[in-house]
């Protein structure tokens, strides 16, 4: 038996060995920090530098007559609690109707979203756009990243970006720890990173979520305003928007690049504005953001064929929209952070949490169609 113990341990040791040496001679070092941790939640900010993003004079919701005087439908109630939420915040007609925390959570705790931050990072395209920073989503991707002027990459189109349809081999492997998406998650030099794709498909004709996309959408953005995500969100969002409380980017670095496609962190109250601000067609209190047209686009079906061979019915500009209900669009993060949006109701709903469901109803997640629903009955 000790005989046994002493193989045992020495097999460990020597697979340590060789992960530590692999990491290292490769530059994947990254690793460490992915095996350490295990698996992303909803607190990472605090393992990450963040970027501020400032407020200014805020604008608190104003509180509806039947604020809090309604309740989630039982079933929801029981599968929101069952899939560890932490806060859902209703908007109702550009007022507060219902809020709920859990888990020690309230209106100013900071909660990661992860792909939230895909739409967040399509709105300020959309705000470049209107500066007329970017001239247009048909614009070439070289005219600001010169690494994509040769073979196919030479044919890529920020909206190739906006739509997920670039044809990059980019590997959205979240369990694998060597895939370039756990990289980008918690390496170091994420530039380098969403740089090296390669244009394998012509962009444009094959529709396959990829982060990557995202962040040279981040990388477009911060090129053409001098100015990091995190400052222009500042400026064209979060001030505007009159959040209450400042929101945290995350970074790959203290002297890095904000992580674009992911780590958005803020609380259910604020998110609430980029739901009412896409109620309102991309325009807050009568000032718009973005453009109409640029609006429209992004919560329009792509209709580009998916790897199934089906025309793509619920992506537009990285914003998801209900297969069932296309008028009904969302943002959304990996562990079932949720921005719905329903305009014929001016409903805003906001769920941040620890799980999603697996299971799936009228083409949505479990839980999405259950908000919705109770989002139409309201």
């Amino acid at each position: 038996m000790k005989k046994f113990i002493k193989v045992f341990f020495l097999f460990i040791f020597i697979l340590l060995a060789i992960c530590t040496g692999y990491a290292i001679i490769s530059g994947k070092t990254y690793l460490f920090k992915a095996v350490w941790y295990n698996f992303a939640g909803i607190n990472d900010y605090k393992i990450f530098s963040n970027d501020t993003v400032h407020t200014s004079l805020a604008q608190p919701w104003a509180l509806s007559g039947n604020y809090n005087k309604i309740n989630a439908p039982h079933d929801l109630d029981s599968l929101l609690k069952e899939l560890r939420t932490i806060a859902v915040v209703v908007i109702k007609n550009d007022s507060l109707l219902y809020e709920k925390y859990w888990d020690g959570y309230s209106d100013s705790s900071w909660s990661g979203s992860f792909s939230i931050a895909k739409s967040i990072t399509s709105l300020l395209v959309g705000a470049a756009i209107k500066e007329g920073k970017i001239k247009s989503v048909d614009e070439l991707v070289s005219n600001y990243l010169p690494e994509f002027n040769e073979g196919l990459a030479a044919k890529l189109k920020i909206k190739d970006l906006l739509t997920m349809s670039s044809g990059s081999n980019w590997d959205e492997a979240y369990a694998n720890p060597l895939s370039v998406t756990t990289e980008a998650y918690y390496g170091s030099n994420l530039e380098k990173t969403a740089m090296g794709v390669k244009i394998k498909k012509e962009p444009g004709t094959y529709q396959d979520y990829k982060s990557g996309d995202t962040e040279l959408l981040g990388l477009i953005v911060e090129k053409v305003t001098g100015k990091s995500l995190s400052q222009y969100a500042s400026e064209k969002l979060w001030q505007p928007l009159g959040a209450e409380h400042p929101a945290l980017w995350s970074k790959d670095s203290k002297n890095g690049v904000n992580k674009a496609f992911c780590c958005f962190n803020s609380n259910a109250r604020d998110f609430a504005r980029i739901g009412q601000l896409m109620v309102d067609s991309g325009r807050w209190k009568g000032n718009a953001i973005i453009d109409l047209n640029y609006y429209v686009q992004s919560v329009t079906p792509c209709k580009i064929p998916e790897p199934s061979g089906l025309p793509c019915v619920d992506y537009g500009y990285q914003w998801w929209i209900s297969p069932s209900d296309s008028h009904i669009f969302y943002a959304r993060g990996i562990l079932g952070q949720y921005i719905i949006v329903i305009p014929s109701k001016k409903v805003v709903i906001v769920r941040l949490g620890h799980k999603r469901s697996d299971l799936r109803v009228n083409g949505l997640r479990e839980e999405v169609n259950s908000l919705i629903n109770w989002g139409l009955s309201l």
